[in-house]
């Protein structure tokens, strides 16, 4: 979703996107804590209010210290380590983005001889979340861009050897729509080309760290249906931290 231009640039632009939640968080601890410490509930309702908080303040700081280790420390966003995953350097790619776009020029460092497009697919209409709006507010995109949709990417079709869905394929919500945006990403690939996908899943560790706000990730299980049903394989998966997960697609046939 991100790149960093600091040592806690990634994690501050989490929280400015997400203030609601971890005003609420905060507040919420305040107000716990206050009410046990003036003594106001039964004993027994006063440990579950502090069962409460304790669970509360492990997600928000949980929440924290991983959007900072995945989005500053370990240097998943600045993507030097994408040179590993792909067979090839690109000669021609194309990076799709959901309404924010902080990979285009690390990407066009890495690859800097070769030709990049990009397409902003965001939809005020599907894509609903508040973070989203506010993000797009807070730092509007510097890099050319052509609109584009879920299902319809203004591209020709076998054009580009290299689509990037760099942690912007969960902001479409709906499965099958999911599928329509991996057989877009299909149907510009050129023969031997592939597909990067970057996300966090809904799994064990990302529910550790973020609470119940793994929920906005899908499961392994629902991207790799979807990635069938779009007429797409997985040719290698990364764990790239405990947290994110890199799937290098490639066409069924190709």
């Amino acid at each position: 979703m991100m790149s960093t231009e600091g040592r806690f640039a990634g994690v501050l632009k989490i929280i400015r996107f997400n203030i609601r939640f971890y005003v609420a968080s905060v507040s919420g601890l305040v107000l716990v804590i206050g009410i046990l410490a003036l003594h106001l509930l039964p004993p027994w309702l006063g440990w579950i209010a502090f069962l409460g908080a304790v669970v509360m303040g492990f997600w928000t700081i949980g929440s924290v210290l991983v959007s900072w280790y995945v989005y500053d420390f370990s240097g998943v966003t600045r993507w030097e380590w994408m040179r590993t995953q792909l067979h090839k350097v690109p000669r021609k790619w194309v990076n799709i983005h959901a309404g924010l776009d902080e990979s285009t020029a690390a990407l066009k460092m890495l690859f800097p001889d070769s030709e990049g497009c990009v397409i902003d697919i965001y939809d005020p209409a599907e894509m609903t979340e508040p973070s989203i709006a506010r993000a797009r507010r807070m730092y509007p995109t510097t890099e050319p861009f052509v609109t584009g949709k879920f299902d319809h990417l203004p591209l020709p079709g076998g054009d580009h050897d290299e689509v990037f869905l760099l942690f912007a394929g969960h902001e479409v919500r709906a499965p099958e729509r999911r599928t329509q945006l991996l057989c877009e990403s299909s149907r510009v690939l050129e023969h031997g080309g592939q597909v990067v996908l970057v996300e966090h899943l809904r799994d064990w560790p990302n529910f550790l760290a973020f609470g119940p706000g793994f929920l906005h990730f899908h499961s392994k299980r629902s991207w790799r249906r979807n990635i069938q049903e779009a007429g797409l394989e997985v040719e290698r998966e990364s764990i790239i931290t405990p947290f994110v997960h890199c799937f290098i697609l490639r066409k069924a046939n190709g």
